[in-house]
């Protein structure tokens, strides 16, 4: 499993990674954790607002930073 954290570094892009670890580690899945700097990659994925969580190369959410709780579903 691969989880793309999108953006350019702000705090709520930290959060993001943070929240994706700790749902990774509450279930105890394992992942690789990417963070995905470049503008060009990003718009790739059709994101245009950041954080954005991706996961098997599939947008779950952007925009916003989704709860520990909520990425834990799409972790099943």
């Amino acid at each position: 499993m691969k989880i793309e954290i999108l953006g350019t570094g702000c705090p709520k892009c930290k959060q993001l990674e943070e929240n994706a670890r700790k749902a990774l580690e509450e279930t105890g899945k394992k992942a690789e954790v990417v963070k995905v700097t470049e503008i060009d990659k990003i718009i790739g994925y059709g994101v245009m607002s950041t954080p954005a969580i991706v996961i098997d190369g599939e947008v779950k959410a952007y925009g916003k930073v989704p709860a520990p709780e909520e990425i834990k579903k799409w972790l099943k």
